[in-house]
């Protein structure tokens, strides 16, 4: 059997860091994951290659050269996907699909010829069971959890790792939090499964054989879910592994309570986790109780953000206007709040409504859903009609995003960022001649060209004065800005 993994292209979004990629001569963020497990978990005799549509094109004699075309997609790949689909049906090759874009809408693909839905250890062996015996069905769904103990190693050979800026792992799956607007726990669930700590270096040590020394990615919707576990056994495990070896950087994304736990903040600094996403989301009380956004109740978010900070620990930061409760007031606050955090990256999006989510069957249950959610935090699409005045809303949107990207705004929060920082020096990286590369086409493009240099000379010339240590990181953040003003203005053109 002949198997072709395919991985729909994104669009152009913040998290696609696409214009930045491009002062590394990298093509994409991450691997996909969830594909290269799926392949893992196919039977050893069957050949199977990967196409991920974000590195390379998929070619007629791909699809020719296969007996069928495993596709995984998230929702904000959907266009993308619709064109995969229809090119396997034309050709005449069946197609078997699965991951979160098809969880909530299967029934919109009708060229697809086989559905694995749910986490693809349940649904995966029986539909192979099925084939087997020449009887596969349509849908293949499942009420049950996986296992993720028993998981096996990425197939990483069927990627070329030299085309990504990271790598990725998972180390567990489920959130014990139920925000209203979020859909991990209605697919993984709200108590934690995690993987043992050798799995964990089992993976990093097969990165690390393929050659691999950059960053790597703990996809963890809240990695420190199950925090007994992770201070008991992964981060010791972790720690361990990581002396000896250079490079591996981690980043992953955790919950703001965090900083509740000085102990773990500082297993995860030594274990070389410098840099987390986290869902601020609103600045606003109300805001926060409407969507049960508990952790973040009734403590000072700013002060949370320094702290983790000062622990050496770089905070991403999700941000959503929307909600039922924001008043005209919001969209300063926001900007204000982002800027006093020093939050660099700061994903500002539209609420939306996935899926299967508490909110999504409020606002059916009221009445007020138009249709599915992109999934693209760059659009000013909403699935649901807002309490806002939709004008109003999507104006004052604009606002954020023309503010908190433009130069002066942006590098105003990279210095802020840089004064708290204090690195901890667990990663050692090595020196590559694509850092250097980076740097001089910063200094052309950003310190010559662009029409905000004076900015970035400016940050160059404090850093250099107050933290010359951390060059490297002003230097990143000012070519991840470039990155989010060209998606910025994208946007704003489009939207005006």
């Amino acid at each position: 059997m002949r198997i072709l993994m395919v991985y729909p292209e994104f669009p152009d979004t913040f998290w696609s860091f696409r214009h930045a990629l491009k002062f590394v001569h990298k093509k994409a963020s991450f691997p996909p994951l969830g594909l290269l497990t799926v392949a893992a978990l196919l039977p050893a005799a069957w050949e199977k290659r990967l196409v991920d549509m974000n590195v390379e094109n998929l070619e007629d004699a791909d699809l020719a050269w296969a007996d069928y075309v495993f596709v995984s997609a998230m929702v904000v790949q959907r266009a993308a996907t619709r064109t995969v689909v229809d090119r396997c049906h034309r050709a005449g090759v069946p197609v078997v699909a699965g991951g979160p874009l098809f969880t909530g809408e299967w029934q919109e693909f009708d060229q697809v010829s086989h559905f694995v839905l749910g986490e693809a250890e349940v649904t995966l062996p029986d539909f192979l069971d099925d084939l087997d015996r020449g009887t596969p069905r349509r849908v293949y769904q499942s009420e049950r959890y996986a296992d993720i103990t028993t998981l096996p190693i990425p197939l990483w050979e069927l990627a070329d790792l030299r085309r990504y800026s990271s790598m990725c792992v998972q180390y567990s799956r489920g959130c014990p939090f139920d925000c209203e607007f979020c859909n991990i726990t209605a697919m993984l669930g709200r108590r934690p499964r995690c993987k043992t700590a050798r799995q964990i270096t089992d993976e990093l040590d097969s990165l690390y054989a393929a050659g691999w020394r950059g960053g790597v990615f703990f996809v963890d919707d809240n990695l420190i879910g199950n925090r007994q576990d992770l201070k008991q056994h992964i981060l010791p495990a972790l720690i361990e592994w990581r002396k000896g070896r250079v490079g591996f950087a981690f980043q992953t994304e955790v919950s703001v309570n965090l900083v509740d736990d000085p102990e773990l903040m500082d297993l995860l600094v030594r274990a070389g986790f410098d840099r987390v996403f986290v869902g601020i989301e609103t600045p606003d009380e109300e805001g926060l109780a409407e969507c049960n956004k508990t952790q973040n109740q009734g403590r000072d978010l700013e002060e949370a953000v320094r702290t983790l900070q000062a622990a050496g620990i770089e905070v991403q930061g999700g941000f959503i206007v929307g909600f039922d409760s924001d008043k005209p007031s919001i969209f300063r606050r926001q900007i204000e709040f982002i800027q006093r955090s020093g939050i660099v990256t700061a994903m500002v999006g539209l609420l939306q409504a996935p899926y299967g989510t508490r909110l999504y069957e409020r606002l059916r249950r009221e009445g007020r859903l138009t249709g599915g959610m992109s999934g693209d935090n760059t659009d000013d699409s909403m699935n649901f009609a807002p309490r806002m005045d939709p004008e109003e809303l999507h104006r004052g949107y604009r606002e954020i995003l023309s503010t908190i990207y433009s130069p002066d705004h942006y590098y105003e929060r990279v210095r802020t960022f840089l004064a708290r920082y204090r690195k901890a020096a667990v990663v050692r990286n090595r020196l590559e001649w694509q850092h250097i590369a980076a740097f001089a086409r910063s200094v052309l493009r950003l310190g010559i060209v662009h029409s905000g240099r004076g900015e970035y000379w400016r940050l160059l010339i404090w850093t250099l004065a107050h933290r010359p240590k951390l060059l490297p990181e002003a230097v990143t953040l000012a070519i991840y800005g470039y990155h989010f003003r060209e998606v910025c203005r994208v946007y704003l053109a489009t939207a005006s």
